[in-house]
């Protein structure tokens, strides 16, 4: 049963009149293309039979997915509130500056920009913020003109040259950074001249110390806080010292826990909006929104990050604003507050099960949404792990580990996370059955053997006895916790 005085599901209910709506647009969707109103009716089938452990992943409640599907997607809306290059877009006016207030208000911002429509777009709106605050306008300054355009040739090549020579220092990908902070896969990597600073090998921990000389030496125009897969708490506090000291503008990167700060259980040091210029975020995840993404600022570069469209950004996705507005309004309810401690109570008492039960969990534990198995402890890689769970019913993605010895595409471990599973209602009791169904069916599994007679990266064998009993496990105690109650699509 779910955590006392937590109820279950409320989120997701659906009543009467939310059905009939979810059924009537199923219906039209039917008599165009059938096969997409299958794969819509399947997809929800889908998630309503497996443990969702994705740490990225939610379920967003009836009011933000109707808040989606509305006439706001037929608009063009280039420009901000009040100043827009369509005419006909006071009503976009109307829901994006709803949002952009959320925003404020729940996370104590001087400025929300919500038209990022992506992770990735927010980053890259906040990276050209900052390079049009620090880089761009004294350049402008010292020509003595008002806009690029009226640079003369030679001035603006030499701009081009200063904007593409700068440094960014963020966290490497295998201590739990995200790719869009400065690797050369992602356009991160190709914009600046980056370095990246890891954890402590012997706790897991970011190094303070370490990162304050690495920052000393590098110098860096902007330094990135912020995370995909580390299991513990950062202090913002200290990172806003590193980076004042060094000359950086700090720049957090808070998609993941984005909802434990909107919550207030990170405050104080670790509230990332009271100590960095610029923060980023998506409004999935932990903040149970729309996919989308979100720039929250100072007043400084409240001008820089408005420019986002034309600067790297197409038309705003008015329909998303809309269904964001939904969201940051039902995460300032009272009600967010304990499903955003539940979420942390939750990952502890996963965590601690996995422990008990022989697990070895980078950093020993977790303090946030997410924990990080390294499952090497079991003889498999992180795809071997993450398919056999998958195979029982049980959804993870494979993470690297610090050090990974299996790189970025095998790697060592797997990410889990409670954020889905405590909107659904599960509670610290139920975390204790899960990390028992997941132990048994790693415990089950093990390397296949390759043709060579060496041990498979990729393929696996899962014990069927085992993958069934812990599927069976799963979807009794998912039979507890209804998803979307009230709504039937038959």
């Amino acid at each position: 049963m779910a955590t006392p005085g937590y109820p279950a599901a409320p989120h997701t209910a659906v009543d009467p009149t939310a059905g009939t709506a979810f059924r009537s647009a199923v219906d039209a969707v039917r008599a165009v293309e059938p096969r997409v109103a299958d794969a819509i009716g399947a997809e929800i089938q889908d998630q309503r039979a497996s443990l969702k452990l994705i740490a990225s992943e939610n379920y967003a409640s009836p009011a933000v997915l109707l808040a989606m599907g509305n006439w706001f997607s037929d608009k063009y809306a280039e420009g901000t509130v009040g100043r827009r290059f369509y005419a006909g877009c006071r009503n976009v006016d109307t829901v994006e500056a709803l949002a952009a207030e959320h925003a404020r208000e729940l996370f104590g911002a001087e400025h929300a920009y919500v038209q990022p429509h992506s992770g990735i777009d927010a980053n890259l709106v906040a990276f050209w913020a900052v390079l049009s605050q620090r880089v761009e306008s004294p350049a402008l300054h010292r020509a003595g003109v008002r806009q690029v355009n009226d640079l003369t040739d030679e001035d603006w090549a030499e701009l081009r040259r200063e904007l593409g020579n700068q440094r960014l220092l963020g966290m490497s990908l295998d201590s739990g950074g995200h790719l869009t902070h400065g690797f050369r896969p992602n356009i991160s990597g190709k914009m600046f001249d980056q370095r990246s600073y890891g954890t402590d090998p012997a706790t897991g921990l970011v190094d303070y110390d370490a990162l304050r000389a690495t920052a000393r030496e590098f110098r860096p125009l902007i330094l990135v806080a912020g995370y995909s897969a580390y299991p513990r708490l950062v202090n913002f506090r200290l990172m806003r010292e590193i980076a004042d000291e060094v000359g950086a503008t700090l720049m957090v990167d808070m998609a993941h826990f984005a909802g434990l700060v909107a919550g207030k259980v990170l405050t104080g040091d670790f509230d990332p909006v009271q100590h960095a210029q610029i923060v980023t975020t998506t409004t999935h995840k932990s903040l149970r929104g729309p996919r989308g993404g979100m720039v929250l600022c100072t007043s400084e570069l409240a001008e820089h990050v408005d420019r986002g469209c034309p600067m790297v950004l197409g038309g705003p996705l008015s329909h998303v604003m809309a269904a964001k507005a939904v969201a940051l309004a039902e995460a300032r309810r009272p009600e967010f507050r304990a499903y955003a401690q539940q979420v942390v109570d939750n990952a502890r008492a996963l965590a601690d099960g996995l422990l008990r039960r022989g697990a070895t969990l980078v950093s020993g534990g977790t303090d946030n949404h997410l924990v990080l198995i390294d499952v090497s402890g079991y003889g498999l890689t992180g795809r071997q792990a993450e398919a056999a769970l998958l195979d029982s019913g049980v959804v993870t993605n494979r993470n690297s580990v610090p050090n990974d010895p299996n790189g970025a595409w095998y790697t060592s471990g797997v990410r889990i996370g409670t954020p889905a599973l405590t909107t659904r209602g599960l509670g610290t009791a139920e975390m204790d059955e899960i990390a028992d169904l997941i132990d048994t069916a790693l415990r089950g599994t093990a390397p296949a053997t390759t043709a060579a007679g060496a041990p498979s990266k990729a393929q696996y064998v899962l014990d069927a006895q085992v993958r069934d009993a812990v599927a069976k496990r799963a979807a009794d105690l998912l039979a507890g916790f209804p998803l979307y109650p009230g709504l039937d699509l038959a």
